[in-house]
């Protein structure tokens, strides 16, 4: 407290000294209850109580390092991105950078293997002068699995085909049964099907299912324990609660097939639910497509559920290289796309295939958001006269995907190529580029399943065999109407950018 000076004080009277004294008092004892308040603050109280501009620097630091994180996460990761989904990471990461960080942190890894350098595999050709040794030679750039024989392929013309070939190939595994698919449902048929798995695993079986962990969430009432008290082995692919160290939770296992004693081959876009194959009660069964076949290029497949199960499961599974095979029959090539490998795979295979198209390409998918490079691949070659057709549901069974699909359809279709809408729900999911290349399996031609699920595509190089499934596609098409592009108005142009933009990663 001040001093006060007697020579202040002269000629002051007594009643003026004496409230000069209590006024200072006064002040004194108030300044001590002001520092015992904001020693008692509490954090919140005094961040409330900051000064706007003091706040607007710690915003700004904030988006800073929310920035930093990004920019060094894909750098040394190795995180390609699409121009349109990096634009909004940084956009989101600016303006709400405390909502943004987080989800980054948990959603933003698009890949979890970096690139090994080194020469690539050995490509097996499936015959000197074949309009297949391209794909073979980017498969072998890209460091997938060579070409491999097979046999017996039996492409099935509906549900009813599909699940009476599941179940034989069921009932003939002796050794070993392996199961990958995205959800299991609960119907009459997964229950059936639990039931045989169940007695193969009784009668000594290794039986094996792998479930995707948001998969699992679609269909909860399937009680997956009761498949491992009955001697089943199960595992679900990143479970949502699963630390994001070991995956993303964005990133799922989208892939689908059944492998028997190693040998045979059970795939395509099929999950293990009814609407799959014979309808739910009360509605009509999805179009969709399957497969099944015999031989080496089986044991590729086994060869990739086991890196699956290995992630899934934390063991340590040591896949070794299948010797080389002689070039006999048809031969066919595993192409896996996903975070577990180093390129985007199958979404190269099918740009450069469209630049390849000569004749026809045609495709079926329930989901069109191909992403620029694919769509111009898809436009150019209606452009030099390729027949391109695109067959895809009128109404499909994710809303947003119809909304974010009319710009694509619009662009090809003005280009030349042919969209034909079938009035059904469709599933299929099949490319096939002249009478060289058929891809049949999991994977839709959108950026979920392109640039960011764990997918599955066979690539077939025999000529019948992919007539066969050209054939199968063009069946499709009767009965499906002929998609008519519209100009848009303002707001449903500018609706369908924002659905765009904020599902580049749905």
């Amino acid at each position: 407290m001040a001093a006060i000076h007697c020579e202040s004080l002269s000629g002051t009277s007594h009643s003026q000294v004496t409230g000069l004294i209590g006024s200072v008092t006064t002040f004194d004892a108030e300044e001590q209850r002001t520092a015992q308040r904001v020693s008692t603050m509490g954090a919140a109280e005094m961040w409330t109580n900051l000064h706007p501009r003091l706040l607007i620097s710690l915003d700004g630091l904030v988006v800073m390092i929310a920035l930093a994180i990004y920019a060094i996460a894909s750098h040394t990761l190795h995180q390609r991105r699409h121009p349109s989904a990096a634009i909004a990471w940084v956009v989101t990461l600016v303006l709400i950078p405390y909502v943004a960080l987080p989800l980054f942190l948990v959603f933003g890894t698009r890949k979890l293997v970096r690139r090994q350098y080194g020469p690539p595999r050995a490509a097996p050709i499936a015959g000197a002068g074949t309009e297949a040794e391209w794909a073979q030679r980017l498969a072998a750039a890209m460091d997938l699995a060579p070409a491999a024989s097979y046999r017996d392929l039996r492409i099935h013309k509906d549900g009813k085909e599909a699940l009476a070939a599941l179940w034989e190939q069921i009932d003939a595994a002796a050794r070993t049964l392996d199961l990958c698919t995205f959800l299991v449902g609960h119907d009459p048929l997964a229950d059936a099907l639990c039931e045989k798995l169940e007695r193969k695993a009784h009668s000594g079986v290794r039986v094996r299912l792998l479930v995707d962990g948001v998969g699992r969430l679609l269909e909860p009432r399937r009680d997956l324990r009761a498949l491992s008290a009955a001697g089943i082995e199960v595992a679900l692919f990143v479970p949502p609660l699963h630390s994001p160290l070991r995956g993303r939770l964005n990133l799922r296992n989208h892939r689908k097939m059944v492998i028997a004693d190693g040998a045979w081959l059970w795939c395509g876009g099929r999950n293990l639910a009814a609407q799959y194959f014979e309808g739910a009660p009360g509605a009509a069964p999805w179009r969709d497509l399957s497969f099944d076949l015999r031989g080496a290029l089986a044991g590729r497949a086994l060869e990739c559920f086991e890196r699956d199960w290995a992630f899934a499961t934390g063991a340590r599974v040591a896949v070794g290289e299948a010797p080389p095979e002689p070039v006999s029959g048809p031969m066919g090539q595993l192409f896996p796309s996903g975070p577990d490998q180093c390129d985007d795979t199958l979404y190269s295979l099918l740009v450069m295939a469209c630049f390849r198209a000569r004749e026809r390409i045609v495709a079926v998918t329930p989901y069109f958001v191909p992403g620029n490079s694919l769509l111009m691949a898809l436009t150019l070659a209606a452009r030099r006269n390729v027949e391109v057709n695109l067959i895809v549901p009128a109404r499909s069974n994710h809303r947003l995907a119809d909304l974010a699909r009319p710009r694509a359809l619009r662009e090809l279709a003005s280009a030349g190529g042919k969209v034909w809408l079938v009035p059904e729900m469709i599933h299929a999911k099949a490319v096939v580029i002249d009478d060289s290349l058929a891809l049949a399996g999991s994977a839709n031609l959108d950026g979920r399943s392109l640039l960011l699920n764990y997918e599955l595509m066979v690539a077939f190089y025999d000529a019948g065999d992919v007539r066969h499934f050209a054939g199968w596609m063009e069946r499709q098409m009767r009965g499906a109407s002929r998609y008519v592009p519209r100009m848009p108005g303002l707001v449903r142009d500018v609706a369908e950018g924002v659905v765009l933009w904020l599902t580049f990663q749905l």
